[in-house]
């Protein structure tokens, strides 16, 4: 059943006869979920950032002596040359020729995903996701890739076996999306192959908009991009499907999935819908039989209402909560730059403050804390930038700037009625919620101490605990409630009878970070700072 995969289902079935799957059973039950699912437990996805790409396609473009130099070309250049290169069957690779290590390691992978196809059926990689797309060349470098492996197939109706998906990340990324999509869909080769496979993937990343541009401007961001990007599928007939980058913290698009799908905005989601889910919250949602059914229930059902159900919002009201909502999210961004970006000395207090070195040495990540050998903000990954702000207890990515947002907002009103009827609004404003209550600047105060500049924590420290102040005594004003969590008491003693517990860990791992930072060698400390990140991490949850 396995080798005969490409083979009709009906065939497959044959194989094993009707009675079998007639008579149930265990077998019965495998088998149908064959004729259903395919042989495949998942199907994966390769990812690769742009810039690799772009050296690796330089690359084999020189060696095979194509002129002109592809690095120096101008985008519309490069659209050009790639293009001429996509409709040619001759392959860029040159078997004696001695490619870099990062060259033949990209081409090792597509060589790779092909093998698996040969073997496994074409449904075992379906996704090449880039990271920081930027323009159409980063897609077409993709299908250059894909040809020297045999999964793009050149011709009057080309091919390609894996679907090159851009994923926009930053705020700037996702404003310019509709642009790079309309003229990714204006290719004939690519309206062809998406046509014939009956949908193209956009991926939309939480992470890296969020520590851009901070928790509200990321979230209408995210938003806005979406609704831009469904005009320009109708215009050439391609389906399209949306693939949120979502991490488990709220600063990276955690929360409740049933809450956030029902946020997307009309026309978005079309039956189809594709979620991350990551770190501690696989445990936490899908750990038993029962809490997967019940997550997964909520999904689809989730899916199935923000598709079929009608826009309670009229006309009117979407387009006055839209200004709102631009208003605010010009005020939280500055406010939010101002801070990261633009504070002296931020950069050093961060890393003093929380234990973000103290993670990036212990390794307990799959990837470097940084992308280049540098200490900028700009440079640093999302996931460890997050994951050392809610183990110092801070938890900035997921509210700094909204509470000056709102507090500059004359309309308090309009607040109050975006919250009651706008389904985004609401979800913004609850996974804010959950963030303040699972914050505490009193334990906050503890790491700012480890800032070797006293003066320099106090001030900058200063101005996060003043922003979480107005952020939770504004969110209260605009939700009508005399404390957090007040309309959600199951989350609020879920919270309140994990908090004893995380307090002291919070304790001890300051203690232990005060004296690993001293230069005390004593194994025992980095294995208790490690513990600490652990359990901490474990008791909030959603953290990283």
């Amino acid at each position: 059943a396995v080798r005969g995969l490409g083979q009709p289902r009906v065939a497959q079935r044959h194989q094993f006869g009707d009675g079998a799957l007639a008579s149930g059973g265990a077998l019965g039950r495998l088998i149908r979920a064959v004729d259903i699912f395919g042989f495949h437990l998942a199907t994966l996805d390769m990812r690769q950032n742009s810039a690799v790409h772009e050296r690796v396609v330089g690359e084999l473009l020189k060696v095979a002596g194509v002129e002109p130099d592809y690095a120096a070309l101008d985008e519309a250049g490069r659209v050009a040359l790639l293009t001429r290169e996509l409709a040619s069957p001759r392959p860029l690779t040159v078997p004696s020729a001695g490619y870099s290590d990062e060259t033949a390691g990209e081409l090792a992978i597509v060589h790779a995903a092909a093998e698996a196809h040969r073997r496994y059926g074409r449904g075992c990689i379906t996704n090449y996701i880039v990271s920081m797309s930027q323009s159409v060349s980063d897609l077409l470098e993709v299908h250059v890739l894909l040809k020297e492996a045999g999964l793009f197939v050149p011709g009057e109706a080309p091919q390609a076996h894996v679907m090159a998906v851009p994923l926009f990340e930053t705020v700037a990324d996702l404003e310019a999306a509709p642009a790079i999509m309309r003229d990714w869909l204006a290719i004939p080769a690519v309206r062809t192959i998406a046509c014939g496979r009956g949908r193209q993937e956009v991926m939309i990343g939480y992470s890296d908009s969020n520590k851009d541009g901070g928790y509200l401007t990321s979230t209408w961001q995210l938003s806005r991009g979406s609704t831009a990007l469904r005009p320009v599928f109708e215009e050439a007939g391609v389906a399209l499907q949306l693939f949120h980058g979502r991490g488990g913290a709220v600063g990276r698009g955690g929360g409740s999935a049933f809450a956030a799908i029902r946020a997307q905005p009309r026309g978005t989601v079309g039956g189809r819908i594709r979620i991350t889910e990551q770190g501690e919250v696989i445990a936490a949602k899908y750990g038993t039989r029962e809490s997967a059914a019940t997550n997964l229930e909520a999904i689809v059902s989730a899916t199935l209402l923000a598709s079929l159900a009608p826009d309670t919002v009229p006309p009117a009201d979407q387009a006055r909560f839209a200004a709102a909502m631009d208003t605010l999210s010009q005020s939280a961004f500055r406010a939010y730059r101002g801070l990261v970006y633009e504070t002296d000395g931020f950069r050093t207090f961060f890393r003093q403050m929380t234990p973000i070195r103290e993670i990036a040495d212990l390794k307990i990540g799959s990837r470097p804390a940084s992308r280049k050998q540098s200490d900028a903000i700009e440079d640093l990954r999302a996931i460890p930038w997050v994951f050392s702000w809610a183990q110092a207890r801070v938890m900035l990515p997921g509210w700094y700037g909204v509470g000056q947002a709102v507090d500059a907002f004359a309309d308090k009103g309009l607040l109050r009625a975006m919250h009651q009827g706008w389904p985004l609004f609401a979800a913004t404003l609850a996974n804010l919620e959950m963030v303040l209550a699972k914050s505490d600047m009193g334990v906050a105060a503890r790491y700012a101490a480890l800032v070797e500049d006293p003066a320099q924590g106090e001030a900058i420290f200063g101005r996060i605990r003043d922003g979480w102040h107005a952020t939770r005594d504004n969110l209260l004003a605009v939700t009508d409630q005399p404390r957090l969590l007040a309309a959600h008491p199951t989350l609020e003693n879920s919270i309140r009878l994990r908090l004893p517990y995380i307090e002291p860990l919070n304790l001890l791992q300051v203690e232990l970070l005060r004296r690993h930072r001293a230069g005390e060698t004593d194994p025992r400390i980095r294995e208790g700072i490690l513990l600490t990140i652990n359990a901490i991490a474990t008791a909030l949850r959603n953290s990283g």
